[in-house]
């Protein structure tokens, strides 16, 4: 269905008669939207006061260089099948010259990694296949929810999972928490709140007193929640607004959350270039664990430089936390493109640096 654009400059016009006499920082989470944004070319038609900062809402971004240099040994070993999602094979680790830096890279070099888009297609391949099969899974709620299905519905017992999943609102919390971050406003994930429920983004308004809004992936839901915290800003009236609702309900998809609930354990984890986030992280329970790929599987040790760290000169931890704007990055567009990627940011097709490099920004001068 085409989108019906009259309506979305209706809700343009509306910001455009705000009375915005100060700048007002609107963090967008979600790397959905930033696509979004910039694809329909948002930032050029706003009012010069508002500013959108891309944030947290790459999972590629963050995926800890240790459990992709552990995905990466484990496939270079030859004792399995190792799929991941496509975006993932290309995301660089911190290796020396001449050494394997990519799953992408394992994979020219003989190891079996293969890109797959579903859950499904790892249990399709498992089914068929003699090899060991390991699923290495990076993903926010959204991508969490189906893996936890597709364990929950039985699996092949020669298919196990490397899991280096996160949930989306503690990194938002730990970002306001910082007394660096300068943010006004929030623009809320819509398909996390799908999962997860409109309701999880309350405490942005309860506990840091902001405004923040549920949005989903067309200019008119953008533009009503960019509306929605503009206006509360010049009120003063922070609250949680859902400008999704259509397909977000206040309380998520229940089912969703029980198999998670089932499947996995939350936990503290680590993020890439920001380091461990108290209950950000999940991790198979008890039960689930002979499908625990680190259970089952011994892995060798990649020589490495900087690791946990992102790559030198590389900013894409400022860039996630929405510190810097990607081409404030020093290698934005030089030495970091996203046909010779350097950093997470610039790989993914939800990565801010990626981007704002297919939507056309070059290096700034």
């Amino acid at each position: 269905m085409r989108e019906d654009f009259t309506t979305a400059r209706a809700w343009l016009e509306r910001i455009q008669a705000l009375p915005i006499e100060h700048p007002v920082a609107v963090m967008n989470v979600c790397g959905g939207h930033e696509r979004s944004l910039t694809q329909l070319g948002l930032r050029g038609v706003l009012p010069s006061n508002v500013k959108l900062i891309p944030g947290p809402g790459c999972p590629v971004c963050v995926c800890p260089e240790e459990d992709l240099a552990d995905a990466i040994a484990l496939a270079l070993s030859g004792q399995v099948t190792l799929v991941a999602f496509g975006d993932m094979l290309r995301v660089p680790i911190n290796a020396p010259k001449g050494e394997v830096r990519s799953l992408a890279e394992a994979r020219a070099k003989g190891a079996d990694v293969r890109p797959i888009s579903s859950p499904q297609e790892a249990v399709a391949l498992a089914a068929k296949s003699e090899k060991p099969v390991v699923f290495f899974v990076a993903g926010f709620e959204t991508t969490t929810a189906p893996v936890a299905a597709m364990l929950a519905q039985g699996v092949p017992e020669n298919l196990s999972v490397l899991l280096a999943a996160r949930l989306t609102w503690p990194a938002v919390d730990a970002l306001l928490r910082d007394p660096e971050a300068r943010l006004d406003a929030l623009i809320a994930p819509g398909h996390v709140a799908a999962v997860m429920g409109a309701n999880e983004w309350g405490f942005v308004a309860e506990k840091y007193h902001l405004p923040v809004a549920v949005a989903g992936f067309s200019a008119n839901s953008l533009l009503a929640a960019l509306y929605s915290v503009l206006r509360q800003t010049l009120a003063g009236k922070p609250f949680l607004d859902n400008c999704y609702a259509e397909l977000v309900a206040p309380e998520g998809n229940k089912r969703a959350q029980a198999l998670l609930a089932e499947v996995m354990d939350v936990t503290d984890a680590n993020w890439r270039g920001i380091g461990v986030i108290p209950r950000s992280g999940f991790a198979l329970r008890a039960e689930w664990r002979r499908h625990d790929a680190r259970e089952r599987f011994e892995f060798s040790t990649l020589p490495r430089r900087h690791a946990g760290e992102m790559p030198p000169g590389c900013d894409c931890a400022a860039v996630v936390l929405g510190k810097k704007q990607p081409d404030q990055c020093r290698l934005y567009g030089k030495a970091c493109t996203p046909q010779n990627p350097v950093g997470p940011c610039m790989v993914s097709d939800e990565g801010a640096c990626h981007i704002w490099w297919q939507g056309g920004t070059r290096a700034a001068a």
